[in-house]
């Protein structure tokens, strides 16, 4: 086996190169028990199936079961570069399915393969865009975690692939597919609570230091060659795998990418917006001297024509949220508010009394099949968070951080949320790539 730290010529932007390098794990099936869990409610039901694989088996475990879980639907395929994990998940994958899996350490013998209808990239951030790039390119469609991209211009990739090769791109936006959050939403566009001009939206958590980043030899069960993929190498550190690479803009995108992406998405929804003509930001790294770059105590202000604004506060070290929760979104109009939980919502006459209540329950497993749907018509306008609108919403995450990192006020194009006027900013509209590795659609 090839050595996993000197692996240059496996970049799969190098056309020239068709033929991938299996890891150790290639090839190996997994036979199992039936699946045991219930339908996630297609609404398309026994029609052709669909072939999925999954590439990166931390958040991808549990999309992995819930594609399982969904009628019609194989998942072919489980990819990962730690073959500890990768070694884990099959043990707990083989308990819910009854065909055979093949296990990997490289995603790219998920695009070589003819019987695979869709990608599922649960791979960190800086692997996001390119990977559902190659996807497109492969004639594969492709669920892509959040944030979509890790940066703006792989964003505006991601949208160009998609609607070159007509694939069907849906954002891990999973609210998005939600009965009661598409229920408040449409209240608010109706005029349940008038004229909306204000939503606030926040997430809060408790994360602890990480250390100081030490430079140390690479663990024989990782492939960091693939791991880092398109981004710059960097020598591997202690703290940085198998979560901490968030709080590293080389690989990640703060608190603010990792999970504001999902409060922003519905803010930006139930405001009607697209792009911002201003983007202000505040806080820094209070709680923590350690290795980390990415802020723990941010607050963002978005502004929008139309006289609407989003405001979004991140708390990385402290749980206390807004309203006492760790995740939330408020709309606020001239004849009241609707505040939405992770799932449900509440409405508020103009004064703050309650007026109702309403409880929701996850809605992955809706989301999926709506993007299985989608596969099976062939038609991503059926898609609840289509690449464009997961680029709308992501963009929004970019733009904060890099008014966060410039320390500037961000003008912004209403037309297509680019920068204007600010040469430190533009600079950050895209990263370095390794050289060879730089996505083309």
């Amino acid at each position: 086996m090839p050595d996993k730290n000197t692996n240059a010529s496996l970049n799969p932007f190098d056309v020239s190169r068709r033929s991938f390098v299996k890891t150790a794990a290639a090839g190996t099936a997994i036979a199992a028990a039936h699946v045991s869990v219930a339908s996630a409610g297609s609404t398309v039901r026994n029609q052709q199936k669909v072939v999925v694989g999954i590439m990166g088996l931390s958040r991808g475990m549990d999309l992995a079961k819930t594609f399982a879980a969904t009628p019609g639907v194989e998942v072919k395929y489980l990819c990962e570069t730690d073959t500890n994990r990768l070694a884990a998940a099959v043990k707990a994958f083989e308990k819910l399915v009854d065909y055979p899996v093949v296990a990997t350490g490289n995603f790219r013998d998920i695009l070589d393969d003819p019987e695979v209808d869709a990608l599922v990239c649960a791979a960190p951030n800086h692997w996001h865009a390119p990977a559902a790039i190659l996807a497109c390119q492969a004639g594969k469609h492709c669920y892509v975690e959040k944030p979509c991209s890790h940066n703006p211009w792989e964003g505006e990739a991601v949208v160009a692939a998609a609607r070159k090769h007509k694939k069907c791109v849906q954002m891990g936006s999973q609210r998005r597919s939600s009965d009661k959050i598409i229920e408040a939403i449409g209240m608010i566009h109706q005029g349940r609570i008038g004229n909306v001009f204000y939503s606030r939206s926040w997430y809060a958590n408790t994360r602890g230091p990480i250390g100081e980043a030490t430079p140390a030899p690479v663990p024989p069960h990782i492939d960091y060659e693939l791991w880092q993929g398109p981004a710059p190498r960097q020598p591997f550190t202690s703290n940085r795998l198998p979560y901490n690479w968030h709080w590293v803009w080389h690989y990640g995108n703060g608190e603010l990418g990792n999970n504001g992406i999902h409060s922003l998405d519905l803010s930006r929804w139930g405001l009607d917006v697209d792009y911002p003509t201003r983007v202000v930001s505040s806080g820094g790294r209070y709680c923590f001297d350690d290795a980390q770059e990415t802020a723990d105590t941010h607050i963002v202000s978005f502004q929008f024509e139309g006289k609407k604004q989003i405001v979004w506060e991140g708390l990385s070290c402290n749980r206390m949220g807004p309203d006492g929760s760790g995740f939330g979104v408020t709309f606020h109009g001239s004849e009241g508010s609707i505040a939405l939980g992770s799932w449900g919502y509440t409405v508020f006459d103009a004064k703050g009394k309650e007026l109702e209540k309403v409880d929701g329950v996850r809605s992955d497993g809706a989301h999926i099949a709506n993007f299985v749907d989608a596969i099976r018509a062939d038609d991503p306008t059926m898609l609840n968070a289509e690449i464009e609108i997961g680029h709308k919403s992501t963009l929004l995450c970019h733009l904060g951080n890099i008014a966060h990192r410039t320390g500037d006020t961000i003008d912004c194009d209403s037309s297509n949320g680019h920068i204007i006027g600010n040469e430190a900013a533009e600079k950050l509209w895209k990263r370095d790539y390794e050289p060879g590795w730089e996505p083309t659609v």
